[in-house]
């Protein structure tokens, strides 16, 4: 495995409209994509699919599918027109189209009289290595449910594949269960995202031990980020799937509560794993400061070994090299000056002095154990 991580690239998002805007105004991000429509209406029988970019698709097959459970999936956000028709013909409350095209919802569940709305956060890495966290929408309304998301990448194939065998609850519990279904597998992309997560911070544990770097300071950081960004939407999810367990909407079927609280349990798992990880990557940075202050501690401790040995050295090369005249230029001996200057191999002596205290010194630091520590 590659032991290198590459730097996680955030996408930037910013609130579109202005301050005072008119409750209920649609306003479409300037990047976003052109709507893809796609339909499955479906019963215990047979599924029926079409695609389109426009809401012709939609009533086309409603006049074709009337006994059916129908499935809308709208793909990109770039078309405000479609929204706004979509909102009419199902007769939306215009502030919830607005949420719809403005991507910064935190996961809710919303109750009106024949309808709710439910949001949710999908966040995955993508080919380049980019953290994305996209927002999905969807309606549901007696037998149908509109789901939104703001890109064409598909992350409910699992769901279609299942809707084609036609195995299991899924084409006769309702819409209610199509909104679980839907919800349980974007809880699953956040199992993925911490699986990837979890080797990551493995390859950085491993680094710490055998070669440790500031590398590890970045990389810690940025999962922590990542972390934190999983987290902001998982918390929510959390909520949104309580209040829907609780609801007495008869969209939300007692059938399907069964299911859904199967999903708020794996919710609270991936929280426990964020959590964990957290822990893990603070660890980790704590981990690599304390080893790079105990380096740090070590070269000072060399440093002043080194120094101590050489402090009396220097303190003897300097009393001799302060070189004050034993006799005056009449040849008197002056008293109190040094009489060693005059002394035959007076330099060996004081080499064989200085090497004494140095070999001194070093059995005495042996003795105490400090080069057994280095």
């Amino acid at each position: 495995m590659d032991s290198r991580i590459k730097r996680v690239k955030y996408k930037v998002r910013r609130r579109q409209g202005n301050v005072g805007d008119q409750p209920g105004l649609i306003v479409i991000p300037d990047d976003a994509l052109k709507p893809h429509v796609a339909m499955f209406s479906y019963n215990k029988d047979e599924l029926v699919t079409s695609e389109g970019k426009s809401i012709k698709v939609i009533l086309d097959q409603f006049k074709k599918c009337d006994n059916h459970t129908h499935w809308i999936k709208v793909n990109g956000l770039g078309d405000a027109e479609l929204i706004e028709q979509i909102g009419i013909h199902l007769n939306i409350n215009p502030l919830v189209l607005e949420d719809i095209a403005n991507t910064h919802q935190r996961p809710k569940f919303d109750e009106y009289n024949d309808y709710a709305f439910v949001t949710s956060r999908i966040v995955h890495f993508n080919k380049e290595d980019e953290l994305i966290n996209n927002q999905f929408s969807a309606i549901i309304k007696d037998n149908l449910i509109i789901s939104f998301e703001e890109d064409h990448e598909e992350y409910f194939e699992a769901v279609k594949l299942r809707l084609k065998a036609g195995k299991g609850a899924i084409r006769t519990a309702g819409p209610g269960y199509m909104c679980y279904a839907l919800t349980d597998t974007i809880i699953d992309t956040y199992f993925m995202l911490l699986a990837q997560i979890g080797d990551k911070l493995d390859l950085i544990e491993d680094k710490v031990y055998t070669d440790a770097d500031k590398s590890i300071m970045f990389n810690s950081q940025q999962i922590k980020r990542t972390l934190i960004i999983i987290r902001r939407a998982s918390w929510p999810e959390r909520d949104k799937i309580n209040d829907m367990i609780r609801s007495e909407s008869p969209l939300i079927t007692a059938e399907v509560k069964i299911f859904l609280r199967d999903a708020y349990d794996h919710c609270i798992q991936a929280m426990d794993l964020i959590e964990n990880y957290k822990e893990v990557t603070s660890s980790i940075i704590d981990l690599y400061l304390s080893m790079v202050s105990n380096r740090m501690n070590e070269i000072m401790k060399v440093l002043t070994i080194i120094s101590v040995i050489f402090i009396p050295l220097t303190f003897i090369a300097g009393i001799y090299g302060m070189n004050f005249a034993r006799q005056d230029d009449k040849g008197h001996v002056i008293p109190d000056n040094m009489p060693e200057l005059y002394w035959h191999h007076g330099y060996i002596y004081a080499i064989v002095l200085m090497f004494l205290i140095a070999i001194i010194q070093v059995f005495v630091f042996w003795k105490k154990g400090w080069f057994n520590k280095l």
